[in-house]
């Protein structure tokens, strides 16, 4: 296998580029591997935007797992479970359940913060020696909490996370006005989390800014169109098969492919617990009263982040659906949500495409990032976090080669 790379990286979304980039730099040849046309063009591609190292919380929690009925009940407009479930689903879910006690939560959550810590470090790493345009920004994220209840359990969790380094602060809303303006339309806020230090920016140029760079600078090559189908076992490594481009050879395989991952493993005899929470977002041009700071609406569970000239908001989830199509429906339902939650914010009646993208969710809520077999590692299950995630989990996935 003289010919082979040294090592292939299946899935070119912020994930999969991040990989290439911490094996690259540590000197590996690289070829990156996706099925779509160009870099992050599924989930990666119009995502919440937001690089939330502070606020990186494990879903399961034992909040979550009280409002579990109305949620499977489907009273709340912002979430549905898909039909008809699957064993894979219900497997999936007991795990998850088991991850919603009190102490995985916080053991979850606490593993997150180091991971998201490790991703703040490596990207400005990264932009310190090459300084790349996506619209990054060093915004700060603000959580709106309006139920009475809701806002104590929120001061507890960022007390755990403060008293492991975070930097967050509990604000009133008179306070957070005078941080970020456009609050002034919001009515019946309990507080507010203030994460100062969380950033944004656009995940889909990130990955081609950075890909092209690792192109031209670093050698490295990617092969677009080409649906991984198989990994196969052989002498010195493996062989990656598709469907219709023939195969490729390399020394070791970086398995970044999102909610196909657990699939495409199988064929290693290999498995990883994962589950898609398709999401949808728009983008628009800023309102009258758009925020600077990013927000982040608890109760209608929305993202709004300003990216340069446009305003991306995001949300909805369904656990459990497999179609990326976009739904008119969901989508005008998401548009609504967000004009009763901050109506200035955006210019709705101009917003631009949506989109809907499926999250690989881990039932811990924390990425598996492992060395499965000699040959194959997994960089997988990164959830609703995978922008947040993705140059620290890079750095975990190369490490373990060394």
């Amino acid at each position: 296998m003289s010919d082979a790379t040294d090592v292939a990286v299946i899935g070119a979304g912020v994930v999969g580029i991040a990989t290439a980039w911490a094996l690259a730099r540590r000197g590996y040849s690289v070829t990156v591997l996706d099925r779509d046309d160009g870099p992050a063009r599924s989930t990666s591609f119009a995502n919440g935007a937001q690089l939330s190292y502070a606020y990186s919380d494990a879903l399961g929690s034992p909040a979550l797992l009280r409002s579990l009925p109305w949620l499977v009940l489907g009273t709340d407009p912002s979430f549905r479970i898909a039909k008809p479930l699957s064993p894979r689903f219900w497997a999936w879910g007991m795990d998850f359940l088991r991850n919603c006690s009190r102490k995985r939560f916080s053991a979850n959550t606490i593993a997150a913060l180091g991971l998201a810590a490790e991703s703040r470090l490596a990207m400005h790493a990264l932009l310190e020696r090459h300084p790349l345009e996506f619209s990054y920004k060093a915004a700060g994220k603000m959580h709106l909490y309006y139920g009475e209840a809701s806002f104590p359990t929120a001061l507890k969790v960022m007390d755990l996370k403060r008293s492991h380094g975070v930097h967050q602060e509990a604000l009133t809303p008179v306070e957070a006005e005078r941080i970020e303006p456009a609050l002034g339309s919001v009515g019946d806020l309990a507080g507010v989390i203030y994460s100062p230090e969380d950033e944004v920016g656009d995940p889909h140029r990130f990955a081609v800014g950075l890909l092209d760079l690792l192109r031209s600078e670093y050698g490295i090559r990617s092969r677009f169109g080409f649906d991984v189908v198989r990994l196969s076992l052989i002498k010195g490594g493996v062989e990656l098969v598709s469907n219709h481009l023939g195969s490729v050879r390399a020394r070791h395989v970086v398995v970044c492919a999102g909610v196909g991952a657990s699939t495409l493993i199988r064929s290693a005899r290999l498995r990883a617990p994962i589950c898609p929470m398709k999401g949808y977002s728009f983008t628009a041009p800023p309102g009258v009263a758009a925020p600077h700071v990013s927000i982040t609406d608890t109760e209608r569970k929305l993202v709004f982040c300003r990216l340069g000239d446009q305003m991306r908001v995001a949300g909805l989830a369904e656990l459990g659906a497999w179609d990326t199509a976009v739904d008119p429906e969901r989508l005008r339902s998401l548009v609504e949500l967000a004009q009763s939650s901050l109506p200035d914010a955006a210019d709705y009646r101009n917003a631009g495409f949506g989109w809907a993208g499926l999250r690989p969710m881990a039932p811990s809520s924390v990425p598996c990032i492992t060395r499965a077999r000699p040959e194959i590692i997994l960089n997988i299950g990164h959830g609703m976090l995978g922008w947040t995630f993705a140059m620290g989990s890079g750095e975990r996935a190369a490490a373990l080669l060394q």
